[in-house]
């Protein structure tokens, strides 16, 4: 592996597991076994090596909502996007930790955000119509399809936060990719209202797989009363 790609999955796995704060050009460079002076050869400075992991990331994302646009959609579909949004937002899991952090402090970076951003929605929006294409979800109005689109956008990308502040979590160590995906459980619950007769009890049986074990939190304050 060559050096460079070397810094960018060190400098990940550090960013993951102590923060982005907590970690800095001389660690990432001990991390390794090599001189600072290296580090410096293939990026400028800690900014530059977090615009790349991103742009990394936004290609891992990108790959991952790529939709058929040659059959109709299906549940193992649904589930297939679900899960791997969720390893994604794991595998980089210190970007949403720190968004608003970084933005601030990287205006490439902010930039190329909100187009990701909305290439997300724009990906997410098309599934949702799929699925009622499919006969999966009711037929909805592009505003509320746009509205419910924006709706699992906000759950996917702040269900850490909620784990790691309502319920301190105590770093990463006291959070677990199995707690991450069971955001999916809050996801599946705003589809309730909308699926198809035919598809319900399926969609009930696949969110129970991720319902959160939540200490201290009644199902009324994590999902919809069904």
């Amino acid at each position: 592996m060559k050096t460079r790609d070397k810094i960018l999955l060190a400098s990940l796995e550090l960013f993951n597991e102590r923060g982005e704060r907590n970690t800095t050009t001389n660690h990432i460079a001990a991390h390794l076994a090599i001189s600072p002076g290296n580090l410096y050869y293939h990026f400028r400075n800690k900014s530059d090596i977090i615009y790349e992991i991103f742009q990394e990331y936004e290609k891992l994302v990108d790959y991952y909502l790529d939709i058929p646009e040659d059959r109709p959609l299906t549940l193992e579909d649904m589930t297939f996007y679900l899960e791997s949004v969720f390893d994604g937002l794991w595998s980089y899991r210190f970007f949403h930790r720190d968004l608003e952090y970084l933005l601030d402090s990287d205006i490439r970076l902010r930039s190329d955000y909100r187009d990701f951003t909305n290439r997300c929605l724009s990906a997410m929006n098309r599934i949702l119509e799929k699925l009622a294409e499919a006969g999966i979800l009711q037929p909805q109005p592009e505003e509320l399809r746009a509205a419910m689109t924006l709706n699992v956008w906000l759950v996917i990308t702040n269900w850490m936060a909620f784990l790691k502040t309502a319920h301190a979590s105590s770093g990463d160590a006291g959070l677990s990719l199995v707690e991450l995906k069971q955001g999916i459980y809050q996801v599946l619950t705003l589809e309730i209202p909308y699926l198809m007769p035919d598809y319900r009890d399926q969609v009930m049986v696949l969110r129970e797989q991720y319902r959160p074990n939540l200490p201290e939190t009644h199902e009324s304050d994590v999902a919809c009363v069904e």
